[in-house]
């Protein structure tokens, strides 16, 4: 029953004036005062946190309740197994976390890869198809080079043949004309006669320029 006033004073809010007055005495308190009014009694009862001890705990130091080895040794053990578990499953659990990670980042850069992959490949298919073409392109401009090569060799020969059979016509016909003045079985007689009726002499001096100057007369 005396801590019922104590207790109505501690909580939020106003508190009737009777109330305040009957714990604290008469006063000038026109109205209601605040629960937590500086001149309300503190929410411990008797003291505050900065009154000095009583006079018969001045002396007294508190000692640690007695401690059971046996109970320690259990409670530690049993906190040891406590912290083992906690590790291992937190150990577990970043594995756990950290392998999904890499799923995820492995799927990223799979997808990545493979996007990289299909880039690179339209792009070689690209690059191949554009060197075949130059390929191509280059061994047609050689074969016609080639063919005009062969063309112009064989318009040479042709040429040069042509040139070579003239030479051989006008060696044959000059041949046949100079055949005319063989001298033969059958003309012998009478080349012999016209060599004894035109005598020729060949015993003469010329000059620079091809003029006969001395000719010995036959006798």
């Amino acid at each position: 029953a005396a801590m019922l006033p104590a207790l109505r004073r501690c909580r939020p809010g106003p508190v009737p004036l009777p109330v305040l007055a009957a714990a604290l005495g008469p006063g000038p308190f026109p109205g209601l005062c605040p629960g937590w009014s500086p001149r309300a009694v503190p929410a411990r009862g008797r003291k505050t946190r900065h009154d000095p001890p009583a006079k018969s705990k001045a002396g007294r130091v508190k000692l640690p309740p007695p401690v059971d080895p046996e109970e320690l040794l259990v409670v530690l053990e049993r906190y040891r197994q406590h912290r083992l578990v906690l590790n291992a499953l937190r150990a577990e659990f970043r594995a756990e976390v950290q392998r999904k990670r890499e799923e995820l980042l492995a799927a990223e850069v799979s997808l990545e890869e493979l996007e990289e992959h299909r880039r690179l490949m339209a792009w070689n298919d690209e690059e191949n198809a554009r060197q075949q073409a130059r390929r191509e392109e280059r061994v047609r401009k050689e074969n016609e080079e080639q063919k005009r090569r062969k063309l112009e060799i064989a318009e040479k020969q042709a040429r040069k043949m042509e040139t070579f059979q003239e030479e051989k016509e006008k060696e044959v016909l000059q041949l046949q004309e100079e055949a005319k003045n063989f001298i033969t079985p059958e003309n012998l007689e009478a080349r012999i006669e016209e060599c004894l009726d035109n005598p020729q002499n060949y015993n003469f001096a010329i000059d620079k320029d091809g003029r006969i100057v001395k000719r010995t007369v036959l006798s």
